[in-house]
């Protein structure tokens, strides 16, 4: 297997953020492959995650974003098991990021569960309504309601959405690898989003 180089570890590192040890390795066990690596970070960002995961959050901080010259502000409350990681550079970091997302990509909520019933009943009304006008049968309906419902918990749920500042990963991702860097359960628990004139 060729030797790992340099600048490909360092590459990676921009990339994702990970520890320089923890690219070192993806890339070896992906033979180099960048696509590949960040995939291997992800999973494991993941498992350190799901182990984290039962923790309790009772620390944190509350970050804000103000845009467009006072038009434009949020609030967001994000948890972490510790007073410690709370004054943590890379954890005060990712709270203002995730204010800044939430300011350009507007979610619903943070989870699923998150988005009012009536929201999301609405919008199943309006996509039945749309694929009825197809003429195609019940069970095809169904099929396409469906995946409307899935694409739209994706654009408007924050933990499913495309990171704005790198599309290639989730706010999940985001979140997973930021866990497995600090070593602690952390949590987005809540936003607020104002719009002058809204």
């Amino acid at each position: 297997m060729a030797e790992i180089s340099a600048k490909l570890v360092k590459e990676l590192r921009e990339k994702t953020g990970a520890g320089m040890m923890d690219c070192k390795e993806a890339l070896t066990a992906s033979g180099g492959d960048m696509v590949q690596a960040v995939d291997v970070l992800r999973k494991k960002g993941l498992a350190t995650a799901q182990k984290r995961a039962g923790r309790a959050t009772s620390e944190g901080t509350i970050a804000s974003y103000i845009h467009m010259g006072g038009k434009l502000g949020v609030m967001v409350e994000i948890n972490c098991e510790s007073d410690f990681v709370a004054k943590n550079d890379a954890f005060q970091e990712f709270a203002r990021n995730i204010a800044m997302h939430i300011a350009a990509s507007n979610p619903l909520g943070v989870r699923p569960e998150d988005i009012p019933e009536a929201v999301v009943a609405k919008e199943k009304e309006i996509y039945t309504a749309q694929a009825r006008e197809t003429g195609k049968p019940e069970k095809v309906i169904e099929k396409i309601v469906e995946g409307k419902l899935k694409k739209f918990f994706e654009e408007s749920c924050l933990m499913n959405q495309p990171y704005v500042r790198n599309p290639d990963i989730r706010i999940s991702d985001l979140l997973n690898e930021l866990i497995a860097k600090i070593g602690e359960n952390i949590s987005i628990k809540r936003f607020v989003r104002y719009q002058v004139g809204e």
